[in-house]
C-alpha cells in the first residue's frame, strides 16, 4: 500500500459580502434611489449581487417611460413634394368618387328633375322652354368639372407643400426649428 490518504473533500465557502461603508463614507457618496431593474449599460449579471435592486417598501415599482426630446432642423422639400403630391391625387380621387356616389344619390331620390321643373317653369317665357337645369348638371359634365377641380388641388397642394417646406427650413435656421417630446411605449 501506498502511504496516501484520502484526501477529505473541500467545502464551499460562502461569498464574502461587501463591508457595508460607514457613516463618513456613506455622507460622502451622492444618494441614488434604488434601481427596480438592471442598468441598460450592462446587458448581463456581471457577478455582482447589486446588479438588480429590490425596491424599498414604498418605493416606485413601476419603470419610469424613457422621453426624449428632439428637434425637426431640416425637413426635405424633395421628400415633401412627393408626398403632398401624393396625398392630394388620394384626395383628388376621394373628391371624384365622393361627387359621383352624391350625384346618383341624389338622381335617384328625383332631386334634379324636381329642381330641373322648377327653374324650366321660372325661367320659361312666351313659347321658349327655359333654362334645362337637367342637361346642364348631367354626371360627365359634373364629373368633368371636379376632375378639373381636383387636378387644380393637385398641382396647388403640391406647390404649397413645397414652399412650405423651404420657408420652415429658413425660420429653423434662425430659431431652431419645432421641438418634440416623443416617449417610449410601455
Amino acid at each position: 500500500m501506498s502511504g496516501a490518504q484520502p484526501q477529505p473533500k473541500a467545502q464551499p465557502q460562502p461569498e464574502a459580502k461587501p463591508p457595508s461603508p460607514t457613516e463618513s463614507e456613506a455622507e460622502q457618496q451622492p444618494h441614488r434611489p434604488p434601481q427596480a431593474y438592471p442598468s441598460p449599460r450592462s446587458g448581463k449579471d456581471e457577478g455582482r449581487p447589486e446588479a438588480v435592486r429590490k425596491p424599498r417598501t414604498g418605493a416606485r415599482t413601476v419603470p419610469r417611460t424613457r422621453k426624449a426630446r428632439l428637434r425637426v432642423a431640416k425637413a426635405d422639400p424633395w421628400s415633401v413634394m412627393k408626398v403632398s403630391f401624393l396625398l392630394a391625387v388620394a384626395l383628388g380621387v376621394c373628391t371624384v368618387v365622393a361627387v359621383a356616389v352624391l350625384w346618383m344619390v341624389m338622381d335617384a331620390m328625383g332631386v334634379f328633375s324636381t329642381l330641373g321643373g322648377t327653374v324650366s317653369d321660372a325661367t320659361s317665357a312666351d313659347g321658349n322652354g327655359g333654362f334645362d337645369l337637367e342637361t346642364f348638371l348631367s354626371l360627365p359634365r359634373v364629373l368633368a368639372f371636379t376632375s378639373l377641380i381636383a387636378l387644380i388641388n393637385v398641382v396647388l397642394a403640391t406647390a404649397l407643400a413645397t414652399l412650405g417646406a423651404f420657408i420652415y427650413n429658413l425660420s429653423a435656421g434662425f430659431v431652431g426649428g419645432v421641438e418634440l417630446t416623443l416617449a417610449e411605449d410601455e
